[in-house]
Order: C-alpha cells, then sequence, then structure tokens
C-alpha cells in the first residue's frame, strides 16, 4: 500500500458539486492499493498513519503525531481517499499502466478496514471520499508537508 500524506488546514471532497467530506487541521491521505497487498499491510499502514510526528511542537519542530495529538485532548481529523492512480507504473513508458493496483473490489475492502484501523484503533476522527466516485478535492497543504509512506519500505 501507499499513501501520499499532507499535512493540511483544511480538505474537502466533492461528488457531483456537493461536498462528502471536510476536515480542518489534520492530515489528507490519498490512499493507494496493490494486488498484492492484505490486512497486514492496512496494518503497518494505519501504525505509521496515526504516529506520523509531522505537526509542530512548541519549538516549531516536526515532533508531534495525531496519536500524541489525542493523548493531550487535542482533536485531529484524518481525511483518506482512495487513490488507484498512485499505483501507476512509468517505466519505460510515457503512458501509465495500473497493472499492479488492486481490483476495485479488493481495493475498496483494504481501503475501508484502513479507514476502520484509524477510527477503531487510534481513535482519530477519520473521513472519506466515495470509493470509485468522479472526486474533486481540494486542500490548503500546511507547510507546505507531504510525506509518502510505501509499506514496502517501511
Amino acid at each position: 500500500m501507499v499513501a501520499l500524506v499532507q499535512r493540511v488546514t483544511r480538505a474537502s471532497v466533492k461528488v457531483d458539486n456537493e461536498i462528502v467530506s471536510e476536515i480542518k487541521n489534520g492530515f489528507l491521505v490519498l490512499l493507494g492499493v496493490y494486488e498484492n497487498d492484505g490486512e497486514k499491510e492496512c496494518g503497518i499502514l494505519a501504525k505509521k498513519t496515526a504516529n506520523l510526528r509531522i505537526f509542530s511542537d512548541e519549538n516549531g519542530k516536526m515532533n508531534i503525531s495525531p496519536a500524541n495529538l489525542l493523548e493531550k485532548g487535542e482533536k485531529c481529523e484524518i481525511l483518506v481517499v482512495s487513490q488507484f492512480t498512485l499505483c501507476a507504473e512509468c517505466k519505460g513508458q510515457n503512458r501509465p499502466s495500473f497493472i499492479s493496483a488492486a481490483n476495485p473490489e479488493k481495493a475498496n475492502e483494504l481501503y475501508e478496514k484502513y479507514v476502520s484501523l484509524l477510527k477503531e484503533t487510534y481513535g482519530i476522527d477519520t473521513y472519506k471520499g466515495v470509493f470509485g466516485a468522479d472526486m474533486k478535492v481540494e486542500l490548503l497543504n500546511d507547510g507546505p508537508v507531504t510525506i509518502i509512506l510505501d509499506t514496502d519500505k517501511l
């Protein structure tokens, strides 16, 4: 699995010009699921996301995670958007190939599992886009801070 994590001051997802999810002060996570991914990768990625220390501490250093904020009684939200295009292969070609991406049924199952782990295991207010829909994503990246998490490299 691969996640592009962006620290945001706000983010939203629209489908058919209607806002379906929006957050303030948290992470926007674009999530790609590969065919060989399973529940193990979901667990690894959810744990890393919940503990990713990219919020600033009192000294302005990136040293605070969503889990740390919750421990302090502060709010942190995560908006997760399914993004199969993160699984694109472009080596030796200009037109992306998505052959390594999980099929929609499997991808949706693991997307839902990842969201569920963030909510239930880590207690983070987590919101979703609409799987498979034509979504319009808006965000205000804070920093900007953007981190790529790839379970093959964690």
